[in-house]
């Protein structure tokens, strides 16, 4: 693990609220934010239940935020900050997008790309590799989806 700054922490609380707002909206609640030079340039949170879209992940949306806002598909310069360890198709995007550096809240040992079933940002097969920050406010963004998951299966038992 590499070392986490004060600016970390700020911008991870950041996505914390889009992943609060993704709640709101009874989406999965994970957030994203993509920073360069110190300034928000994309924010994404999850919407496939709303958009009806498997590809509405919160960080598909913060990067594809990021390129429109910079004009540039490659996005070095950028640190990601998601609430949750990205899939390995937002893991791909990543990479893809040649980001420098991702921050990540909770690990997801079902999903999780970025360390806990495949390691796709450092992987040496690929054309580049990225920066790996893991585990800063894990406990507030597991518990966030925690309480999600927990709330929907107590709706469904009301309803059955």
């Amino acid at each position: 693990m590499l070392m986490m700054t004060t600016s970390d922490e700020h911008f991870l609380e950041l996505a914390l609220a889009e992943a609060r707002r993704a709640a709101e909206e009874e989406e999965v609640p994970v957030g994203a934010i993509a920073v360069f030079d110190g300034i928000v340039v994309g924010t994404g949170r999850n919407a496939r239940e709303r958009r009806r879209d498997p590809l509405a992940h919160a960080e598909l949306d913060a990067i594809r935020a990021a390129s429109e806002t910079l004009g540039r598909w490659r996005l070095s310069g950028v640190t990601l900050y998601v609430t949750l360890e990205p899939c390995a198709m937002c893991a791909g995007a990543v990479v893809n997008a040649r980001i420098d550096r991702l921050v990540y809240a909770a690990s997801d040992p079902k999903a999780g790309a970025v360390g806990s079933l495949y390691e796709l940002c450092s992987d040496a097969r690929l054309n580049h590799r990225v920066e790996v920050v893991k585990g800063l406010k894990a406990e507030e963004a597991g518990a966030l989806l925690s309480g999600f998951f927990r709330s929907k299966r107590a709706a469904a038992r009301q309803r059955s």
